[in-house]
Formats: C-alpha cells, structure tokens, sequence
C-alpha cells in the first residue's frame, strides 16, 4: 500500500517537509484534543437531561432529540465530510468543523426553548462530521513511518475511548458549580486553543489525484445513514418487529443498495467499494462496531446505575466511570505496542475475550451489589475495549492508500458510531424490557422519583424494587454485548490470522 503522504504545496519543499516531521507529535496532540471535545459531547448532555427537563420544560420527545439531533447528523454526514476532506484539504476541513462546532456550542448555551437547543445540536454534529475524520486522516498522512503511525493512532484511540468515559464526569462538576449553558461553553476555550495552534501544527493535507465530488452518491449516502441512524434510534420507541420499524429498516436498505449500485458505477465514488475487498479492513470495521457496541451499551446502563441505584449524584456517579477511563488510557497505547510486536491478531482477539469476561461478570449483579462488582466489570472491559481498538485502527488506516484517508477515516468512524447508537438502542430497548415486565413505572428514573416523593418505609421499599428490576434488565441486556463480542473475536480470528 501507499505509505508516502502528500501535504498540498508542501511536497516539493524540503524544509518545511522536515518541519511537519519535526514537529509531528504535537501535531498529535492537537488532533487529539480536536476528537477530545466532540467526543466528550456526545456523552456530556446525557447528564443535564434531568435539568433540561427542569429549566426548558422539555418533554420525552424532547430530551430523546436533544441527544439524537447531535447523533444522527454526525453519523450521516461522516462519509461526505471525509471525501471532501479528501479532495479539498483535510486540514480546511478540520477548521471548518472547529469553528462550525464551537458556533453551534456558543448558541446552544445561549438557547432558551428545546427547539433552538435541538437546532443547534444539529449544528454541532455537522461541526462534529468534519472533525472526526479529519482527525485521522492527518495523522496518518503525518506520521509516514508505519511503527510511529501505529504508536500514534494508539494515544488517538486512547482519547476516542477516554472521552466516552469522561462526560458524565465533566457534566456533573459543570451542573455541580454552574448552569446548564455550561457544558457548551466549554467548548469554546478547547476550540480556541485547537484552532491557534492548528494554525501552526496541522499540516496542509490533500489527496494527490481525486476527481470531481460524485454529488449522487453524495447525497445518496446522507440519505441512507440518516435512514439507517433513524430507524436504529426508533426502534426501541416503535417496538423492534413493529411495522413501522420494519418500514424504516426497510427504507434504510433501499437506500443502502442504491448507494452502492451507484458507487459500483460511479468513476469517482464517495465510498470505493473495493475497499471492503480487503478482509483486514472489513474484520476491523466489525471489531469497532462491536467495541463501540459495548462501551456505550454499558456506559449507558452504568450511568443510570450509580445514580438511580446505587444512590449517587450526577458528580459522584462521574467520578466513579474514571477507573474505566483510566483503563482505555492505559490499554489502548498497550494495544497499538503489542500489535506492532506480535501483530494485530493477538490484542484484539484478547481484548474482544476480554469485554465478554467483563460483561458476563456484569451479568452477575443483584439488587445487593455494590459499586465494586460494577468497577471490576468495565474495567476488564474497558481494558479489553482499549486492546483491541488502537490494534484494529491500525489495522484498517495500514491497508489504505494515502489518497484514500479521509474516506478510510470516516468508514472507520461510522462503524464507531453505527457501533455507538446500536448500543444505546439494544442494551436499553432489554433493560426496559425487562424492567417494564416487573414494574408498573416507566423507567427506572420515574420509578425513584415516585420513591422520593412517597418518602419514608414505604419509598425505600419502592425504591428497592424498581432497583432489582432495572439491575435484572441490565443484567440480560449486557448479553447482547457477551454475543457481539464472542461473535467478534471469531471474525476476529479468522480474518487476521491471515
């Protein structure tokens, strides 16, 4: 494969080649920080749901799109958004989304109605579409060594997992000590510092041959991963075998097919099908949709967990997702250094064995377990998640040419977040399941707010028992990701044994 980076009106200057190479890993760091924040937002609002509710009036619907509008139209604009960085510059492409997110967070702390705040979280995931694979794509065009690349992508998936980890904990300090508006406006200092120092360290970046924007296909992809991300996102409010998620599913595959008989016959795809051809990039693609399947689909369960069982504060329940975050810090560069000496089989496969360890003892917990049986769970499994994710990133960024970065990039970032929002949606439409079979309220939240409200003997015992029926719906909703990640290791296995 390629393995030569083109920096446009660079390439024929010896000096400033030297200085990009000189001055790569902070680079890195850069780029890092720039998937940090948009990363951190997508988990960061779970935790003001409470308080929008409080302070905007805002109803179920309501709360779902706040978090929603952000998903969906990050994961349809990705491809887009990375072949265009591919034709016009990575590097413009990564302003662009900078200064498009940190717009969109200045005028979402500035909101006062749930529609305003929706319409700038949609501003936001366009922000957050051109930053993530832009991110990528610069790095491996900046680090041309493949032993530095795999070291560098390693600390790039290190701060991919952390930020999952570290929401919930920004949140409940920031609603702790201020107001609501406060988990935007954080952002913009973040975005500044990116945005300075990206004028001196990110390198222009460009693929060397790249036709006309094919806008059919285009616009056909936004079609089919909104279709998709929408029918993913429904699901568990229409009922999974319900007609009008069969509908949805429907229409997404439609989509899907169209935009693949396009891209087969189009002269300059979006998306080069060919790329699937390659078992190696396929079987990473399935490795991170799986591993992304799990760390959200737990993440979730957890957060509810430590506050609506286990009694603790927004805050305190943050505090205590730091001993996972720790974990992905530590394993994902690990992951990238095994990968390098032993090869990519070994760190993923013990790292997708790992998860499953993690989440069947997850499976373990009664009502009576405490906050030590859940930190032993997803630190096993935020370990293994760490293993396995800088090994496939690797994997899958190491079989492309340069020219194709940005689009490898976004592929690797929509199975993330595909991974991402199937996790919410299966992990939470069993739990509810479950939970709705043995209690009478509507969701484990509603359920301790009546506790709270009733008070006295009466409410702790309440309390208790909507405890045990969210702790035994979360209990077969992990079996999903026990499934998905045995299920991974075995693809896993045959396909980079090879």
């Amino acid at each position: 494969m390629t393995e030569t980076a083109t920096f446009a009106s660079t390439t024929a200057q010896p000096a400033q080649t030297e200085r990009i190479h000189k001055y790569r890993w902070y680079t890195l760091v850069v780029l890092c920080l720039s998937l940090l924040v948009i990363v951190v937002d997508g988990t960061i609002v779970n935790v003001a749901l409470p308080t929008f509710a409080r302070d905007l009036h805002a109803g179920t619907t309501s709360l779902q799109w706040i978090v929603d509008a952000y998903t969906l139209t990050y994961a349809a604009l990705l491809l887009l958004a990375g072949a265009l960085a591919d034709r016009y510059g990575r590097h413009h492409a990564l302003t662009a989304g900078l200064v498009t997110f940190g717009g969109g967070s200045l005028l979402a702390a500035l909101t006062h109605t749930t529609s305003q705040l929706i319409a700038t979280r949609v501003l936001m995931g366009i922000g957050a579409a051109l930053i993530m694979p832009a991110t990528l794509s610069i790095l491996s065009a900046t680090f041309t060594d493949s032993a530095e690349r795999t070291k560098a992508i390693g600390l790039w998936s290190a701060v991919s997992g952390l930020g999952v980890a570290i929401g919930p904990v920004a949140g409940g300090w920031l609603l702790a000590h201020f107001s609501w508006g406060s988990i935007f406006m954080v952002n913009l200092p973040i975005v500044a510092v990116a945005l300075v120092a990206g004028r001196w360290l990110i390198p222009a970046s460009r693929a060397p041959k790249n036709g006309p924007l094919d806008v059919s296909g285009a616009l056909l992809s936004v079609a089919a991963f909104t279709a998709l991300t929408y029918a993913i996102i429904e699901a568990p409010v229409y009922g999974w075998l319900s007609g009008a998620t069969m509908g949805l599913f429907a229409a997404a595959a439609l989509l899907l097919a169209a935009f693949g008989i396009r891209e087969a016959r189009s002269s300059h795809p979006v998306l080069p099908l060919r790329v699937f051809r390659d078992q190696r990039f396929t079987g990473s693609a399935v490795t991170l949709t799986v591993l992304f399947f799990a760390l959200t689909g737990a993440v979730f369960l957890t957060t509810q967990i430590y506050q609506f069982v286990l009694g603790y504060s927004p805050l305190a329940a943050g505090l205590r997702a730091l001993p996972s975050a720790a974990a992905l810090a530590i394993f994902s560069p690990l992951g990238a250094f095994i990968a390098k000496r032993a090869g990519v089989l070994v760190p993923v496969v013990l790292g997708l064995l790992s998860v499953a360890g993690g989440l069947i003892f997850f499976a373990t917990a009664t009502a009576a377990s405490g906050y030590g049986h859940y930190v032993i769970a997803v630190v096993a499994m935020s370990a293994g998640i760490g293993l396995a994710m800088s090994a496939a990133t690797s994997a899958s960024m190491g079989r492309l040419p340069t020219e194709m970065a940005g689009v490898g990039s976004a592929v690797n970032d929509t199975t993330r977040n595909m991974g991402s929002v199937l996790g919410v949606a299966v992990f939470g439409s069993i739990a509810a399941s479950v939970f709705a079979s043995r209690h009478i309220a509507s969701s484990v939240g509603a359920a301790a707010e009546i506790a709270r409200r009733t008070g006295g003997a009466r409410g702790a015992d309440m309390l208790h028992a909507a405890a045990s029926a969210f702790v035994t719906g979360a209990d077969h909703a992990v079996i999903a990701g026990v499934v998905a990640a045995l299920f991974g290791a075995v693809i896993a296995a045959r396909t980079f044994s090879r």
